[in-house]
């Protein structure tokens, strides 16, 4: 039955509709800022003490993701506030290769923002904010200020994960595709699920802490062009092979790449379909990305 709350496509939110490659790619670097809300509708219009709102300035400055985060239910007043910052990739802007990490801390004042070194987190360095975080930070988008249907799908499941993996669940402010909520974002790898149930997320959630992905409503990585993020995805689906370091893409050129996944090497050709508008009036952006061609280098072409 249609949800007439829901201004999206018929099959949003549902999985009818592929959400492969369409992870945000302009995100590789992250700003995590604890906020009780209300959320403006842009993190960058609220109402913010002096150093908050210095400190998104800085990182959109430095190209450094920022996100307002909270504790489902528990609203609690700040200061004190916890604060995260991480890098998502696996080669720095430098070209250096790059362990993904997390580090972070409860600031008694907001103050301490500014001497947060951001430029050192677009560059792939730890800033010394903090403790490194040993584990994940799943962030679910709750942003309904934004779009009612991330509030309607996000809140319930982030209630739900916060319940069973505690203290690593957080509310977030928008992570980008609204179409696809609820969204679930696992930091430090920038992996990005959408169109999630309970059953799903927890089993996405799982596989992460096992260090592997789970392919069904697995949006991509962060901070990879669309292309290279639908390339990793049907060499996964070719071979298996879900560990989420053990598939990269070596190189991308136009259409075609080479993926590295295990000890073999795969020539992939992809192309970006779009559907069209489901019906009068609409302005949603459905394209995807199907496989044209795939061969083991070295091999025969694969189907």
């Amino acid at each position: 039955m249609a949800d007439h709350r829901c201004a999206h496509c018929p099959g949003s939110h549902t999985g009818e509709r592929p959400c492969l490659a369409s992870a945000t790619t302009g995100a590789r670097s992250w700003l995590l800022i604890e906020h009780p809300g209300p959320w403006a509708e842009y993190v960058e219009d609220a109402d913010l003490p002096g150093p908050v709102a210095d400190a998104l300035r800085r990182a959109a400055r430095h190209g450094v993701r920022a996100q307002f985060i909270r504790a489902p239910r528990r609203r609690r007043r700040t200061p004190p506030l916890w604060v995260y910052t991480g890098f998502s990739g696996d080669t720095a802007p430098d070209g250096r290769p790059v362990t993904p990490w997390l580090e972070g801390r409860e600031l008694a004042d907001p103050a301490e923002l500014a001497g947060l070194d951001l430029a050192a987190v677009a560059a792939g360095r730890p800033p010394g904010l903090g403790r490194p975080v040993a584990g994940p930070l799943l962030l679910v988008c709750t942003h309904g200020r934004r779009n009612a249907c991330c509030a309607r799908t996000g809140a319930p499941l982030a209630r739900a994960l916060r319940e069973r993996f505690g203290s690593q669940v957080w509310e977030t402010t928008h992570v980008g595709g609204d179409r696809y909520a609820a969204n679930l974002v696992c930091l430090p790898h920038g992996l990005y699920y959408g169109d999630l149930d309970q059953r799903r997320a927890v089993a996405a959630v799982t596989a992460y802490h096992g260090g592997e992905v789970v392919l069904d409503r697995y949006r991509g990585r962060a901070g990879l062009p669309e292309p290279v993020q639908a390339a990793e995805h049907f060499v996964r689906a070719h071979t298996g092979i879900l560990a989420v370091d053990d598939v990269t893409v070596e190189s991308m050129v136009a259409d075609t790449a080479v993926v590295r996944a295990g000890q073999e090497r795969y020539r992939v050709q992809v192309e970006r379909t779009d559907p069209g508008p489901c019906g009068a009036g609409c302005s949603e952006n459905l394209a995807t990305y199907v496989k044209r061609g795939m061969a083991l280098l070295n091999g025969a072409a694969l189907v």
